[in-house]
């Protein structure tokens, strides 16, 4: 009998220990950061080969890396909750693709990491639907509804363990369609979409701060194909890139990545391919960790522009000064990617200089009611460096501040955005 008390005294204290052991190791306090990418196909990472090792991503990062049900089971993106699920329970390891935000995660964890911060984890993943206008995005679409389910889910898991939650930014990819379909009021419905989101979200979380659209730029003019011509005064591909970057430079609810017109597309059409995709999330998380400092990120973009008899002077937002015309990195354009567009349809820029940090735009006669246009050129149906609109304006960034990708390092320069402004009559 006396045996058995022991027996059982002993039993009783190994369930204490295991339980004190337990509550001992329960998980560490998170912050997550929801950061997620919202768009068309460009969002999604069509045709982008997958560069991402997720396996190799959960061990290096110790599972901080997260989709929104905060685990580490990438690439079953569905519009469907029924789909996801089915993917996930057979294993789909097919329509996989790189996604800017694999790159951006990274970086951000390896700053952070860097500077102590263990208690970040990073939740990602895409929103959206490929070959879609803007205005069937927004409230009323499957895809906005999908995407606000998945922030919840996010949201409520980080709660349940007792986690802090942001969403600081979101990565904003979508235009392609627009560019050529949809251009006409472009620059107003996204601006309403960035204030519906905001909206949603802080409804959601309750959070207080914005949360801001870190954009990138839509290069992409292949699908104009024949009707697009570069030197017509009236060019509407023009409008939805020429949007991007004034919401930008004039709209605190964003910030740049950065243009897509350095980089390599699939086949040189539409999509980037997986590298590039990373390198560009590399540019977003830049934005990103500069907006949790309170510093601001716009990119290698106009700001003013005066006439002096028959030049036109432009002056720039410089991330890291100086500017740069680069020939190495892409390909040579004429007049380094500039031109002045007279309402005749006629190019009469004649020669460019760099001048310290604003370009002069040499014409052969007086610009007045002319448009000044960069990166507006390239071959009909390609995307892309070398063959696509492009121009060879960059900042310095790149010669201090440098990604490593499969072993590559590659300089994270600021490239000017491309635009098409109205020179206003002083």
């Amino acid at each position: 009998m006396e045996s058995k008390k022991i027996s059982y005294c002993l039993i009783t204290a190994l369930c204490y220990c295991v339980l004190f052991c337990a509550c001992s190791q329960q998980e560490p306090k998170r912050t997550v950061w929801l950061i997620p990418v919202y768009g068309q196909s460009l969002a999604l990472g069509e045709e982008a080969i997958r560069i991402t090792d997720f396996d190799s991503l959960r061990i290096k990062y110790n599972g901080r890396i997260v989709t929104e049900r905060l685990d580490n089971d990438y690439g079953y993106f569905s519009d469907s909750k029924l789909k996801t699920w089915l993917k996930r329970l057979i294993g789909y390891n097919h329509r996989q693709f790189e996604l800017s935000v694999y790159g951006m995660a990274e970086y951000i964890l390896q700053h952070e990491m860097k500077q102590g911060n263990d208690s970040l984890m990073l939740c990602i993943f895409p929103g959206g639907q490929g070959s879609t206008a803007l205005a069937e995005l927004g409230r009323a679409s499957k895809a906005y509804s999908y995407f606000l389910q998945s922030i919840e889910e996010a949201y409520q898991k980080s709660i349940s363990k007792g986690w802090k939650f942001k969403v600081p930014a979101l990565c904003w990819m979508h235009g392609e369609n627009d560019m050529v379909w949809g251009w006409k009021g472009y620059k107003e419905l996204l601006s309403r979409f960035a204030q519906d989101f905001n909206e949603d979200v802080k409804h959601i979380i309750g959070q207080k701060s914005d949360v801001v659209f870190v954009s990138y730029q839509t290069n992409c003019l292949a699908l104009s194909e024949e009707e697009y011509h570069p030197n017509a005064y009236n060019c509407p591909e023009t409008e939805v890139p020429t949007a991007q970057m004034e919401l930008i430079r004039d709209n605190e609810l964003f910030m740049a990545s950065g243009p897509t017109y350095p980089y390599s597309f699939v086949s040189e059409r539409v999509h980037l391919d997986g590298f590039s995709q990373n390198v560009l999330g590399h540019l977003a998380a830049l934005s990103v960790l500069r907006l949790t400092n309170g510093e601001e990120s716009d990119g290698v973009i106009p700001t003013r522009m005066e006439v002096s008899g028959d030049t036109v002077i432009v002056d720039f937002n410089i991330p890291s000064p100086p500017l740069v015309i680069d020939t190495v990195n892409i390909r040579k354009a004429d007049h380094w990617g500039f031109s002045v567009i007279s309402p005749s349809n006629t190019n009469i820029l004649t020669r460019v200089i760099l001048q310290h940090n604003r370009i002069k735009l040499v014409c052969n006669h007086a610009p007045t009611g002319c448009k000044i246009r960069y990166a507006v050129n390239g071959e009909v149906g390609k995307s892309g460096n070398p063959y696509g609109p492009r121009g060879n304006l960059r900042d310095s960034q790149g010669d201090h501040i440098v990604a490593v990708i499969q072993g590559k390092r590659v300089p994270l320069y600021n490239w000017c955005y491309q635009f098409d402004e109205i020179l206003l009559n002083e």
